[in-house]
């Protein structure tokens, strides 16, 4: 398995995915969201991080702030995936982990996910703008690892 990968490879993946699967093309607010989850659930079960990216407590949720300024002009419109991504460029492994996340919270709607991280205690805790530790997402995000 790939050490690591960047945040823009974990959310052309999801870019990719809802495109392949017919669903409508993923919005900039829930994009971060999936990303915000995949970095968190990976930590909880694997304790290391996929991304070396921050994630910020911004008042619509967690941001990567990277993803925020790549992806911004879209607003509220869907993103249409990267012609030249291609997702063998993540493992299979790595492909099969963000399949379960995606699986499980892309069913939501953006506004669905963000209510969804407001309940999140590290959210809270680094809220506003400050990053989001690690320790805090393995931590606090077990929970959902624990319901499913």
């Amino acid at each position: 398995m790939k050490s690591l990968y960047t945040a823009h490879d974990i959310a052309n993946y999801f870019i990719y995915k809802a495109k392949n699967e017919n669903q409508e093309l993923i919005s900039h607010l829930k994009l971060q969201k999936l990303v915000y989850y995949a970095q968190g659930l990976h930590l909880a079960l694997h304790g290391k991080p996929i991304f070396k990216e921050k994630i910020e407590a911004w008042n619509y949720g967690p941001v990567v702030p990277e993803l925020y300024s790549k992806y911004k002009h879209y607003g509220a419109k869907g993103i249409a995936p990267e012609k030249t991504f291609n997702p063998e460029s993540i493992d299979s492994k790595m492909r099969e982990f963000l399949d379960e996340v995606f699986s499980a919270f892309g069913q939501f709607s953006a506004v669905g996910l963000m209510n969804l991280t407001h309940e999140d205690k590290c959210w809270k805790d680094a809220f506003p703008q400050k990053v989001i530790k690690h320790t805090a997402m393995a931590t606090d995000l077990k929970k959902y690892l624990e319901n499913g």
